[in-house]
């Protein structure tokens, strides 16, 4: 044998060696990766239940083509772990006050997943135009009586905005009888929803055909719905400690003008930041009633949290006299406007 010829198959053998130590590594790296998910969450074996129902309602899983598009949605959030992760977290702080407020308007509880559905419960905008909680357009919020101004948005107000959207609600239910159908027109409108029913000849959200985001929207709702009451069941291992909790509060009562929100909030004891955070409907640093308002008796509500964090600002000029002696010079600034009125 060539010496020519020993050196080719030993370097082929030294590329054969390296080649298996780097797959076995890439191997070994890629099971590390897998155990750090849920455990068991590759085994979630997601299946349609075999009866189900929305706000009372029977959903015609006989149908296969309602139980595809159930499975379809149950498979996407399933598998959208991250972002159903974080919904399930959120709904330990809002589904409460959202669940109170629907069983005082008279709503069906389920009605909560269109919530999630339209934001993730979270103040989101759309590239639409539709805002907060309940993504509601500009005229329909105002048609609804939420404020909308310069100073105020209350569809970014958790109380108010579930408010006017159970007005919605029994105003559609009043017009469709039927929960289903009302759901839907959340999403494609009252009119849209009546147009298609009465020129497909159906009553039945089941039996119409769509657009794309209506045909999915209730088998979205019954996704989350059958995934929020049983997580453990799809993966989603999240002890209530790890979930958000709910925050108690203090209500204040706002009947004057503030024109300085963020001295309001350092009489609280809070950084503006963390009062805008419970109060995301303010929308600037004052808060003004003119005086048509003022004859109204107009009031706002604040939600101030029992135990706010202590601002960090001020725990570093405590730490430090020359951080001490920049918080001084700001607060003292010429420019700078208090003047809050006795809180009520």
């Amino acid at each position: 044998m060539s010496n020519r010829l020993k050196t080719g198959l030993l370097l082929l053998a030294v590329a054969f060696l390296l080649g298996y130590i780097l797959i076995d590594k890439f191997t070994q790296t890629l099971k590390s990766e897998i155990t750090t998910l849920p455990e068991g969450y590759h085994n979630v074996l997601v299946r349609v239940p075999t009866t189900f129902d929305f706000c009372g309602e029977k959903v015609p899983l006989y149908d296969k083509e309602v139980k595809e598009s159930f499975d379809k949605e149950l498979y996407i959030n399933v598998f959208r772990h991250s972002s159903t992760s974080l919904i399930i977290k959120r709904s330990e702080k809002f589904f409460p006050i959202i669940e109170k407020i629907l069983k005082e308007e008279g709503i069906p509880d389920d009605m909560k997943y269109i919530a999630v559905i339209e934001s993730g419960l979270e103040n989101v905008r759309s590239y639409a135009g539709a805002d907060g909680y309940w993504q509601f357009m500009n005229e329909t919020a105002k048609e609804f009586n939420l404020e909308i101004s310069k100073e105020v948005d209350e569809r970014f107000h958790i109380e108010k905005a579930t408010r006017a959207a159970c007005k919605y609600l029994k105003r559609s239910y009043k017009k469709f009888g039927n929960w289903t159908l009302v759901a839907a027109s959340y999403n494609r409108g009252m009119g849209g929803m009546n147009s298609a029913l009465r020129n497909q000849n159906a009553i039945s959200y089941y039996d119409v055909a769509l657009n794309t985001e209506t045909a999915r929207y209730i088998y979205r709702a019954l996704a989350f719905k059958e995934i929020m009451q049983n997580p453990e069941k799809y993966g989603f291992m999240i002890p209530k400690e790890l979930r958000y909790a709910p925050i108690k509060y203090r209500k204040i009562i706002i009947d004057s003008t503030i024109n300085d929100i963020a001295a309001l909030a350092a009489k609280y004891g809070m950084s503006y930041r963390t009062l805008k955070y419970h109060n995301p409907w303010l929308l600037r640093n004052k808060l003004t009633l003119n005086k048509k308002e003022l004859r109204q008796e107009k009031k706002y509500t604040l939600f101030i949290p029992q135990n706010p964090p202590i601002p960090h600002s001020n725990i570093l000029a405590q730490e430090s006299l020359t951080m001490q002696k920049m918080l001084d010079s700001i607060l003292n600034e010429e420019d700078t406007v208090i003047n809050i009125q006795d809180i009520k």
